[in-house]
């Protein structure tokens, strides 16, 4: 999230002001569908073309490099996006860039990836809604914390993930998404910091 986000209500700066932040909302719920894809039918698509699943996620991830490059050159923003955007790399891109390293990283591990990336795609736009709501630093940490960690149950249910892992990511998660730096958004921070940590414990899951 950038520094001026912060300074206002995040619909003031959204090209297409309400609809395009629902617009938005709704784009980042959506890419909790991302793990499916690639999990159900990456071999598949990636057959198609005749290269491998991670050679598929490589080349996705450079397109969006360099259509963001593009995009920034030519100084515009599309539905959906902040205003400011068009001037610094989008939150989109940022988003895209995680994504692929994350699959890149850990596709061997869908216990692990679905939670990562649900923790995004659903946790940060109820920490930024909540936050919308007026309340403090620590109540939306708390909460925060409980939403994020309700989902690593859930992927614990779901895709045996293991338990333990949702007390120790959910508040890393959460604090994942603090840093306010111009240069780099939290979809960015919200998934490499938590990956990070992850890869550290890999040799003893």
């Amino acid at each position: 999230m950038s520094e001026q986000v912060e300074l206002t209500d995040p619909v003031d700066h959204s090209v297409g002001g309400m609809y395009g932040h629902l617009f938005r909302r709704g784009f980042h719920i959506g890419m909790s569908i991302i793990p499916l894809i690639y999990y159900e039918y990456g071999e598949k698509l990636s057959t198609m073309v005749s290269i491998t699943e991670l050679q598929l996620v490589s080349a996705l991830t450079i397109t969006i490099v360099l259509a963001e490059g593009i995009r920034l050159k030519l100084g515009v923003t599309i539905f959906g996006q902040r205003d400011y955007e068009s001037k610094q790399v989008s939150a989109l891109a940022w988003g895209g860039f995680a994504v692929g390293l994350t699959f890149l990283t850990l596709s061997e591990y869908p216990e692990l990836v679905w939670p990562l990336i649900l923790s995004l795609s659903l946790g940060d736009p109820f920490l930024g809604e909540i936050r919308r709501k007026g309340l403090d630093a620590k109540s939306v940490f708390i909460y925060g914390s409980i939403f994020v960690g309700l989902i690593w149950v859930a992927t614990w249910h779901f895709f045996d993930t293991p338990i333990w892992m949702a007390i120790l990511m959910a508040p890393i998660c959460v604090a994942a998404e603090w840093p306010r730096l111009r240069w780099i958004d939290d979809n960015a921070t919200m998934l490499l910091i938590p990956l990070s940590v992850i890869i550290m414990l890999v040799p003893w899951l």
